[in-house]
């Protein structure tokens, strides 16, 4: 224990002794700025690496590419054998210098994991002090490319290729394309230059794109006013589909009705062009791609959502329109006067993972939920028409189909009875 004890206490030191080496100066460097020769010759701490301690004039004569990383990136991680094989392919030309701020005692719990022992003997600069502050970014994997002491370009992991560091080598012309990162704090694309703008507001704003945007992850943001209401959203690099099931979220929400895929009608003649699933990041989808972002003002808060719906409408080729629909339904009722269903109070329990039913002093509306995003059951809207607002205990076990879930319903004086009713839906169709 003391040995251990001592260990941390010296490893400690010894890091703040490599702090105090550091650059002072840590501005942020552009495509074209010439690398600082505090910055080639500072101490880099590693993991896995045989010397403790690196510097990039190491390799100052080759091309360096920075590869920003974290152990629960999974892209990181699929795109290091990449990285090491081009290393390989280029020896004494290139080197690839993975950069994670993630301390020892995460990197060495990673790497003694199941997923983590095929990384094991990853070289990497750890704990990173500073490289993080000299090239920000939002998003990893983010490589930056170094050559002939300059900062060369900045790109997404997919433009490290062997054509285009060969390129590079041979001080060609290059086809690598530039990735400046944005974040969601501001509309995207808005010109920096605005903020410089003291005299004007941004009242509206609206952007559509269809194609991947490089400079972003897919994802969604808020714009939120200091009451935390929402006068803005935005969606990036995502099918259409998923934009308009956003944005449908919210509206049903409006009508206290939850939004699931049950809800969604798929009429476009080719749907596959707005609607997909990406499994794994080679997928060719980057053209069905889109990015929508739509801002109001303030004080129309509250039409954000409606306005949206329409503005994609009128520009995306598509109409999505909530209408009422006759539909067939499994609706929830109740069998007989008893309250099987009053809860004994209690912690709040709402077990609802795979086939397990288990409520305690919970709304009778997370089941109801539960079965409309869950089609195991049923591909029927499922609607509750109980009357039953007070919380509930109920106990259903493991039920695996329909069938037993109907069985287990019936001790508590529910059943699921097959109507039609007038139901909200999602309908979404090719404009004309």
């Amino acid at each position: 224990m003391k040995k251990k004890f001592c260990r941390e206490i010296l490893s400690l030191t010894l890091l703040a002794l490599l702090f105090l080496q550091l650059p002072a100066q840590q501005k942020a460097l552009k495509i074209g700025d010439s690398i600082p020769e505090e910055i080639w010759t500072a101490p880099l701490p590693m993991v896995n690496s045989p010397e403790k301690i690196t510097t990039l004039a190491k390799d100052r004569d080759k091309l360096i590419l920075l590869d920003f990383w974290a152990t629960w990136c999974g892209s990181c991680l699929k795109n290091f054998p990449k990285m090491d094989s081009l290393e390989k392919q280029f020896e004494g030309k290139l080197k690839v210098l993975p950069v994670t701020g993630e301390d020892l005692a995460t990197l060495n719990k990673f790497f003694a994991s199941k997923n983590g022992q095929r990384f094991k003997n990853l070289i990497s600069v750890t704990r990173d002090p500073f490289l993080s502050k000299i090239f920000p970014h939002y998003a990893i994997p983010f490589i930056v490319w170094i050559k002939d002491g300059k900062v060369l370009n900045t790109t997404d992991a997919s433009q490290v290729t062997a054509d285009n560091i060969q390129e590079i080598l041979q001080g060609k012309k290059s086809s690598v394309e530039t990735v400046l990162q944005i974040g969601r704090d501001r509309p995207l694309m808005l010109a920096e230059q605005f903020d410089l703008e003291k005299k004007t507001t941004l009242v509206n704003y609206a952007l559509l794109s269809k194609g991947r945007i490089k400079a972003i992850a897919p994802g969604s943001g808020f714009h939120r006013n200091n009451d935390g209401v929402v006068y803005g959203r935005q969606w990036t690099n995502i099918s259409l589909m998923n934009i308009y099931r956003g944005i449908a979220y919210e509206l049903f929400e409006k009508e206290n009705t939850p939004f699931s895929e049950k809800r969604l009608v798929n009429l476009v003649k080719n749907p596959e062009a707005i609607d997909f699933t990406i499994t794994h990041e080679d997928d060719p989808v980057d053209d069905r791609l889109y990015n929508f972002e739509f801002i109001v003002p303030q004080n129309k808060a509250d039409q954000l959502y409606p306005n949206m719906l329409k503005a994609l409408n009128e520009f995306s080729g598509y109409s999505a329109l909530i209408e009422k629909q006759r539909t067939k339904c499994l609706v929830m009722k109740k069998t007989g006067a008893s309250d099987d269903l009053k809860t004994k109070g209690g912690t709040v329990v709402s077990n609802l993972v795979k086939t397990t039913v288990i409520l305690r002093n919970a709304p009778l509306e997370h089941l109801i939920v539960y079965l409309n995003v869950n089609n195991q059951f049923t591909d029927l809207n499922v609607i509750d028409e109980t009357g039953y607002t007070d919380n509930v205990d109920l106990n259903l076990g493991t039920v695996k189909d329909l069938a037993e879930l109907k069985k287990a319903l019936q001790k508590y004086g529910l059943t699921l009875i097959e109507e039609e009713r007038d139901l909200s839906m999602l309908v979404v169709r090719d404009r004309p």
